[in-house]
């Protein structure tokens, strides 16, 4: 158990002085955890609400602090470059991050034109049954992506690489909500771009 603790604030810290230098994006980490956690309360009463919460709010709040406010410059800090940061990520990367995005996107409109999703279930009829279906195919992606990158590290890392990164995933908006809080109120204070108290603490801190 200690193993597994250690290796999962390893990757917790290496996400986060590798990639949430800026406070926007750090801010944007915390309110899209809170929605998160209400996303896994909602889930058990109002699934199809929780998975469009989940990916058109939560997600998109999250992931847009990382395309449009981090900085893909050299890393002074941690002295790396982007590139080199883009290939020892444990879990989905810039690049792949896109990938999985262009099909969330996509599926909303593929749903448009096959009303069945090729004969998978009865057509939808009214919106309500769209969102419906589409929050069906959204959590399968969710699930499906999870599942892949897990699978994969079993083979490209370790099994045991790939079980403390399912976990660090399904327990990040708990630990970003701890590790975040400050963020709002330090970037209404001054400069967004504020990392250095917290890219010089210890490994497993949630100092910000």
């Amino acid at each position: 158990m200690k193993k597994f603790l250690d290796e999962l604030r390893e990757q917790r810290w290496d996400d986060h002085r590798f990639y949430h230098h800026n406070l926007v994006n750090r801010s944007l980490h915390f309110v899209s955890a809170i929605s998160f956690i209400c996303t896994y309360v909602l889930v058990f009463t109002q699934p199809v609400m929780a998975v469009l919460v989940g990916w058109l709010f939560s997600m998109v709040t999250r992931q847009s602090g990382h395309f449009f406010f981090e900085p893909k410059g050299y890393d002074e800090e941690n002295q790396a470059t982007h590139a080199f940061k883009e290939d020892v990520k444990v879990g989905y990367n810039l690049r792949r991050k896109v990938v999985l995005h262009a099909i969330w996107g996509a599926t909303p409109f593929v749903l448009l034109v096959s009303r069945t999703w090729f004969g998978l279930w009865p057509a939808w009829t009214d919106f309500s049954s769209y969102c419906h279906h589409l929050s069906k195919l959204w959590f399968a992606l969710a699930i499906g992506a999870l599942l892949f990158r897990t699978i994969q590290l079993f083979f490209v890392r370790s099994v045991f690489t790939g079980l403390v990164w399912f976990t660090k995933i399904l327990t990040d908006p708990f630990h970003d909500m701890m590790l975040y809080y400050k963020a709002p109120f330090q970037l209404l204070r001054g400069d967004p771009m504020n990392a250095t108290a917290s890219h010089q603490a210890a490994p497993g801190s949630v100092q910000i």
